[in-house]
């Protein structure tokens, strides 16, 4: 755990989380899954593109994989495919990371608001979330879809700030990338950076962030269930 802050400066009414790779651990099946696309059109992912492909919507990423790729009759044959691989994995395979449910039903049962902004598309995204057992204890589920805008803006935290009725001084987002940290950090929200895996952003780069912490069993964490 990085970036420890004073108790005092750490009061907290509302907590948006991502989803893949912060809440749920899934991001390991999106990076097979890209793997996978590329491979079928006889190609392999530079780093480059892992990193593009990590900071785009999924209809943005079919696009990608049509265009450069040349697969799928269209884009949305690309959607497609995403959509059917991804709604199996959530389905039969998906699981919280360690002591994510936990902690976000310790907020709710202290009266905290909680929501979740991601890229992942709606339905997806809340098929997801029932199966891990979050559901309950949300006051919002936000995609990226619903706001028309990527992770690049702040667009999808905004709305799911709004939707849980919370200030945005004492809203707290907890993200597993880099990039969505930079977002949320020129936006003035408070962040926690969740370490997932180095290719979303590694412990140095997190540290960007006001909090960052290894997994949901980090102790510094318990200061927000008070």
């Amino acid at each position: 755990m990085r970036n420890e802050v004073p108790p005092e400066a750490l009061p907290l009414t509302g907590a948006i989380f991502d989803c893949d790779g912060t809440l749920l651990d899934s991001i390991g099946a999106w990076f097979s899954l890209q793997d996978d696309l590329a491979a079928k059109a006889g190609s392999v992912l530079s780093a480059e593109e892992v990193s593009h492909l990590n900071a785009l919507t999924l209809p943005q990423t079919a696009q990608f994989f049509h265009e450069r790729f040349g697969l799928g009759a269209s884009p949305q044959e690309v959607l497609d495919i995403i959509d059917e691989t991804m709604y199996g994995h959530y389905e039969n395979s998906v699981s919280a990371r360690p002591g994510a449910l936990g902690f976000v039903r310790g907020l709710h049962e202290c009266g905290k608001k909680c929501s979740v902004a991601s890229s992942t598309s709606p339905v997806l995204l809340r098929r997801a979330l029932e199966v891990a057992g979050f559901t309950p204890y949300l006051d919002a589920i936000v995609s990226v879809d619903d706001v028309g805008a990527s992770k690049r803006y702040p667009d999808v935290y905004d709305r799911a700030r709004e939707l849980m009725g919370t200030p945005q001084e004492s809203t707290w987002v907890f993200e597993d990338s880099l990039y969505a940290v930079e977002t949320l950090k020129k936006a003035g929200y408070r962040t926690v950076g969740v370490y997932d895996r180095d290719e979303s952003g590694t412990l140095e780069e997190l540290a960007l962030a006001d909090l960052v912490v290894e997994d949901f069993q980090s102790p510094a964490l318990a200061l927000f269930l008070r």
